[in-house]
């Protein structure tokens, strides 16, 4: 039996002219009939366009996407990230550039042509075979999923792009048109609803008890999220109320789907969760805690600003636990709720703060955050290793992570691509956006948005809204996407297509807090001062794919 070997390289490297959208599949040893000869490697095939799947655990010089928003500052004043935050960014100075995907694309457009090739009858007798013939026939389907949702990637990012449907040669690769943005969410929508009815609920039960791959629930998934950008006001600025129709529907289909159930429990870096639609699935590592512990918990490892810090702008968004608002202001703490103690702001919070962010006072490791001025985890400057603003980050922090010499200990950090709380709040916010009334019904959409958003607050062990009106129900559910979802790599996007930029990314502050005999005092700072400018709402197409092919123009406006 031949070592099975299987090397990506991007064309730039085999080619120095040609396009992303090309690339060699095989390190050149072994033709295509090798890479598919058992059920196991065309596995394999498969599990590789996973890889592609993108994630936001740091992946941006280290930083998380939503420090490039209103909910975070990154500790490296230089970090790439910032590019987001100064203006500084652009078709030859790119930021996150996802390109890329379309080497994910090209591997699916491979996988197809050779998966219908394949001939297993020859392994007719393995005790295996039948349950392995179960799975390969989610493969095309898996594989189909997964260009949707990479299509999806592409298009929240630069809007109209090119949808290849085939392996493309150079030639053509260096001359594809753009596809209209409205299509290819027209192209996600068809491919999910055709891939859906082939994809099973679950993998447990079936061969090798897979987590982490497309089901039946994620087909449908990316179709509820596509509409739902479809829908938005970047993309949808009359406003059209047949597009959130569809996405209010789409989302109840996988409401009534009937087998995901809200947690209110953890959801990150778990597999268990009834939540999770789908997850990407990582090994052990401790990188995530070296960027982002409090510094003096990383026993030295920890050599260069970095972190991911909470912004006192994503604070003021978790209410009490009586569902009051809070905020810090040049008065000090402000809130109406009657039990609301200034002295402890941080206390009888929302309690998926507790989960996000860590702050002065709380418990971590066996002891007390201290960010108050000399506090153990205060910074004065950001050339100390600590927060810039305040506040360190909790979520997907893994606590029991230990960098103390002879008892080091890392751990999984799964990512979330999707949980079902996202297909309430989709079916909230569409809802009320078609009727224009939180709390109304028809026919075909049976529930109201004012009772998706209250099973999600609900949930969280938070009062329900009372938002009977329109104008302030898009308040309440813009809120609860930004507590939901915080550091899941939601707000960056939101901010976006509901073209709010120009409103909440010009400035972000955070806490001063001076120990005194009796307390704290606690005085909102000024972090940064931000650039925003409308054309940030969608990427700029990289200048070297322009140069390649010149029918990827125009350019995204402004840029």
């Amino acid at each position: 039996m031949k070592k099975f070997i299987y090397i990506i390289l991007a064309a730039a490297l085999a080619f120095q002219s040609c396009n992303l959208l090309d690339f060699d599949e095989t390190s050149g040893v072994y033709d295509r009939d090798d890479m598919y000869e058992t059920y196991s490697y065309a596995q394999r095939m498969l599990t590789n366009i996973y890889s592609y799947m993108p994630q936001d655990l740091g992946t941006i010089g280290d930083a998380m996407r939503d420090c490039g928003s209103d909910d975070a500052e990154f500790g490296d004043p230089d970090g790439s990230v910032q590019r987001f935050n100064n203006g500084n960014w652009s078709s030859v100075s790119t930021v996150d550039d996802k390109w890329s995907l379309y080497n994910g694309i090209r591997c699916v457009a491979e996988f197809l042509e050779s998966i219908e090739k394949i001939d297993f009858s020859k392994y007719y007798y393995d005790s295996k075979y039948e349950r392995q013939m179960e799975h390969v026939k989610t493969f095309p389907y898996q594989a189909r999923v997964l260009r949707a949702f990479y299509l999806f990637e592409l298009a929240r990012r630069y809007g109209d792009i090119p949808v290849p449907m085939k392996m493309l040669t150079i030639e053509e690769a260096n001359s594809i048109s753009k596809t209209p943005f409205d299509q290819v969410i027209d192209f996600i929508v068809a491919e999910c609803d055709e891939c859906a009815p082939n994809l099973p609920t679950t993998y447990i039960g079936m061969l090798d008890d897979e987590y982490g791959r497309a089901t039946r629930g994620f087909a449908m998934a990316v179709k509820t999220k596509a509409l739902l950008y479809a829908a938005s006001k970047l993309h949808n600025p009359e406003m059209d109320a047949a597009k959130w129709k569809k996405a209010a529907l789409a989302a109840q289909d996988v409401i009534n789907l009937g087998i995901y159930v809200l947690d209110s429990g953890e959801k990150v870096n778990t597999t268990g969760s009834p939540e999770n639609i789908l997850i990407r699935m990582n090994s052990e590592s401790n990188s995530f805690e070296e960027y982002n512990f409090p510094v003096r918990f990383t026993e030295g490892q920890r050599t260069y600003m970095s972190g991911t810090y909470p912004t006192q702008n994503l604070v003021d968004a978790f209410q009490t636990i009586n569902g009051y608002d809070v905020t810090l202001t040049a008065n000090g703490w402000e809130s109406d709720d009657p039990d609301f103690d200034p002295a402890r702001p941080y206390d009888n919070r929302d309690p998926r703060f507790a989960r996000t962010i860590l702050a002065n006072g709380m418990d971590f490791k066996g002891t007390k955050i201290e960010t108050f001025v000399g506090g153990a985890d205060y910074s004065a400057t950001r050339s100390d290793l600590g927060t810039c603003t305040g506040y360190y980050l909790r979520k997907y922090i893994n606590e029991a992570t230990s960098f103390t010499p002879e008892a080091e200990a890392e751990y999984k950090h799964h990512w979330v691509i999707y949980r079902y709380a996202e297909t309430l709040l989709t079916y909230a916010e569409a809802a009320n956006e078609y009727f224009k009334d939180p709390t109304a019904t028809d026919a075909e959409l049976t529930m109201s948005a004012l009772d998706a958003l209250n099973q999600v607050r609900i949930n969280a062990q938070m009062p329900p809204v009372n938002a009977y009106d329109y104008n302030s129900f898009v308040e309440a559910v813009r809120r609860e996407w930004r507590v939901e979802f915080a550091f899941e790599d939601h707000r960056f996007w939101d901010v976006r297509r509901w073209n709010i930029g120009a409103t909440t990314q010009t400035q972000v502050d955070g806490v001063s807090i001076v120990k005194t005999n009796s307390g704290y005092d606690y005085a909102r700072t000024t972090v940064e001062k931000r650039t925003w400018a409308d054309r940030m709402n969608l990427y700029p197409i990289p200048k070297s794919e322009l140069f390649s092919n010149p029918n990827l123009n125009p350019q995204n406006t402004g840029w």
